[in-house]
């Protein structure tokens, strides 16, 4: 349960790191926006042609009686604007990644010097090209991944009780894992940390990325939220994967200097 609370605290730090430095912050919003208004007017034809849709996906239901015909079709629109809500956050993160990827990837580089103690950060050896195709590509790949989640999410929302219950708290734990990955991606992709094993290093602290990532994933979900958040949300990422590959921090360092001379000082003459 410790880990819960340190993803959480990355998450938190992001946003102050981002806080402190408000020029990049600025610049980090454009992706955001860009991605926001496209977002925006897809899940806005959800809401007006969703229930046409449903309407000409269940032929079969044209001839039963009120009120169960509307309950029936009511609800798959409903669960069907929940679907595309959940692919949206989920998707939201790579497709603003990869449309702000040069400006990430600075700012991923100055939260990794910035917390090291040597002031120095991993970086790419491979051109631009080369980085957003890799990028794109292993989006891609996590797409199929967290739409094959919420297929079985959105057919488990169909069992009674459970489907109400247990399977949106599901959902949100799927969406902060793969939320958290492609946030952390900008971080590792940078150190050369392939996608597989990617998945395997966060799989190894699930409760850690769950951490950081759920309450990302809840606050998402509020309007316009994302956009100011995301720049923070890789700089807490790029502090997140640190945790991860177990790699010093010179606010650890200070501590640790400080904790040796108290003993010192402490320490019988």
């Amino acid at each position: 349960m410790r880990d819960l609370g340190v993803g959480f605290r990355h998450l938190l730090e992001g946003q102050r790191w981002m806080a402190r430095h408000g020029r990049q912050y600025g610049f980090g919003l454009l992706p955001g926006l860009i991605t926001l208004v496209l977002y925006a007017a897809a899940l806005i034809a959800l809401a007006l042609w969703g229930e046409d849709a449903v309407t000409w996906a269940t032929p079969f239901a044209d001839h039963w009686s009120s009120p169960w015909q509307g309950l029936f079709r009511g609800f798959l629109t409903a669960v069907l604007f929940a679907l595309g809500l959940l692919l949206a956050v989920l998707t939201f993160t790579a497709l603003t990644l990869l449309v702000g990827q040069p400006f990430y990837e600075n700012l991923s580089e100055q939260v990794d010097a910035d917390v090291s103690p040597d002031g120095t950060a991993p970086r790419s050896q491979l051109p631009l090209w080369r980085e957003l195709w890799i990028s794109a590509r292993d989006s891609l790949r996590v797409l199929v991944r967290a739409a094959l989640w919420g297929v079985l999410l959105f057919a488990l929302g169909f069992l009674p009780l459970v489907g109400q219950t247990v399977v949106p708290v599901i959902g949100f734990f799927v969406t902060g894992f793969f939320l958290t990955e492609e946030l952390a991606a900008v971080a590792l992709q940078r150190r050369g940390v392939e996608l597989r094993a990617r998945l395997a290093l966060l799989r190894s602290r699930k409760t850690l990325v769950w951490g950081f990532g759920a309450p990302l994933g809840l606050a998402f979900l509020v309007p316009f939220v994302a956009v100011f958040l995301m720049p923070g949300a890789v700089a807490g990422a790029t502090l997140l994967t640190r945790e991860l590959l177990g790699e010093e921090r010179a606010d650890d360092c200070e501590s640790d200097v400080a904790r040796t001379a108290s003993q010192s000082r402490t320490a019988p003459q």
